[in-house]
């Protein structure tokens, strides 16, 4: 009788708790612009993703994990704050000239890890904007990573298509020459004129600062170099390493290595070369004996688009004719920027060996969530003003069923899940006509994706209530300013 009790106490023991005895290191890769298509555990045939396939396997595979947008730079926000980008002005694509758009003071990600004793790093795509509105390149830099929790930073500043083209390092760019200042124009971010760098066309001109520039077929080595030093120097204490990739976003300029290696054209190599990226962490976890003790977590900032390559049109390379038929989002309709399911269902990987089990999860989670997830996981408490979109999904990452209930997929407008509905809102103003490419217009739009995942048969005329219920409850979200109770 005595060891039954013991074992009904394990099994009524809060998740949170037992994860906190393990204090997990926590490594969070977010891709760009990597679809649901893209890897080979989600389907792809004419790319190879080894690493992931393999690590999918060990792991747990989500087939309903989203973005919080369809784009990349509100999705980092409210990664970072467990707060919907669109409750805060200035969050959309940031110019590389933006200022810090993650407030210092309020929780964070990597804030609330140091409060449970972790060392904290970011390697990589920022995009959450540096200093002051317009960022001064040529002194120190702050506020930045290190006013937000953050103890180490190397960071690509905003995208590898806009300037500056210079890797920095919490709070200076490396290898700038004093006598040869950095000066930025983002007068005309869209058109004419953009400047050359490294020979590729960029947004937002940029004159100065030749010695510090990046070598753009060198980026993902220099990232998975920086990850793995933060490791090794880390592996005597828990840690969080938030690692943001370059790959696969414009312009694409894979390492010779990668070049034709995949079917799918540059495109495809680039999803080879992030594969290969994240080969090098778990390579260094499992040399330092750091796996079994490690919460990784692999995804992307958004759905898959197949573009040429961003302004560096005169290259050519990466045309929409060379990615050979690969589905990069799948069967899902639309991509990066949509409301549909493609703009913000994304691959979603899990793996912490003894703790999360193997297979598939079809629990609705998001990237916002991590924020309390991660609190549960270290045993703390957020306060209420803290991450007010942000939920425990804790329980749905450690093998349960049960994830969201609603989420709001942003992209162009919001939308709303519930269950396995969809819920597409009439487009307001301006974007009231018809977007073809956004597939928005002045009529609602009502999915069953539970046996339409392509989002193909429009049933808002054969629901109105269900309709007029979740319009309700997305204009509560709206005006609340929180989604968690």
């Amino acid at each position: 009788m005595k060891h039954l009790l013991s074992v009904l106490a394990l099994l009524l023991t809060p998740l949170a708790a037992l994860a906190e005895t393990a204090k997990p290191n926590i490594v969070f890769i977010l891709a760009d612009d990597i679809g649901y298509g893209d890897l080979g555990c989600y389907g792809a045939t004419k790319i190879k993703t080894p690493v992931l396939d393999r690590f999918a396997k060990e792991g747990r595979r989500f087939t309903d994990a989203h973005s919080p947008a369809a784009v990349c730079t509100p999705t980092r926000y409210a990664f970072m704050t467990g707060e919907y980008a669109f409750r805060k002005q200035g969050t959309g694509i940031l110019p590389g000239i933006a200022g810090l758009i993650v407030a210092p003071g309020r929780m964070t990600v990597p804030g609330m890890l140091k409060l449970a004793g972790y060392t904290t790093g970011v390697v990589g795509k920022w995009h959450l904007g540096l200093g002051t509105t317009p960022t001064d390149y040529n002194t120190e830099i702050k506020p930045g990573p290190l006013e937000i929790g953050f103890d180490y930073a190397w960071l690509l500043p905003a995208t590898g298509d806009r300037t500056p083209c210079v890797w920095v390092e919490n709070h200076r760019v490396v290898g700038l020459d004093p006598k040869d200042p950095i000066k930025l124009d983002y007068s005309v971010q869209r058109g004419e004129p953009r400047s050359f760098v490294n020979g590729i066309p960029r947004i937002g001109e940029q004159v100065g600062g030749k010695a510090a520039l990046w070598k753009d077929d060198e980026i993902c080595d220099v990232l998975a170099g920086k990850a793995v030093t933060f490791i090794e120097k880390n592996k005597d204490k828990p840690f969080f390493l938030y690692l943001a990739t370059h790959d696969i976003h414009v312009p694409r300029v894979p390492n010779a290595r990668f070049k034709g290696q995949s079917q799918a054209g540059v495109r495809g190599d680039c999803v080879q070369s992030f594969d290969w990226t994240v080969g090098q962490v778990l390579a260094a976890l499992d040399r330092l004996k750091l796996t079994d003790n490690t919460l990784v977590i692999v995804t992307s900032d958004n759905g898959g688009v197949l573009d040429n390559n961003g302004p560096d049109k005169e290259h050519g390379i990466g045309s929409p004719e060379a990615n050979n038929g690969h589905l990069h989002n799948g069967m899902l309709r639309g991509g990066k920027g949509s409301p549909f399911e493609g703009g913000t269902r994304v691959p979603f990987l899990a793996r912490w060996p003894g703790h999360i089990p193997q297979g598939d999860s079809a629990a609705l989670i998001c990237h916002v969530d991590m924020l309390a997830s991660f609190a549960a996981l270290t045993g703390q408490k957020l306060p209420d003003t803290a991450g007010p979109d942000s939920f425990d999904v804790l329980p749905a990452l450690l093998g349960g069923t049960t994830g969201r209930e609603t989420l709001v997929e942003h992209g162009g407008v919001l939308a709303l899940r519930q269950g396995t509905w969809k819920l597409i809102p009439p487009a307001e103003g301006a974007k009231a006509k018809k977007n073809k490419k956004r597939g928005t217009g002045p009529d609602a739009q009502l999915y069953n994706l539970a046996n339409d995942l392509g989002e193909t048969k429009n049933v808002a005329a054969e629901h109105p209530d269900r309709v007029r219920e979740m319009t309700a409850v997305l204009d509560r979200i709206r005006e609340q300013g929180r989604s968690r109770p």
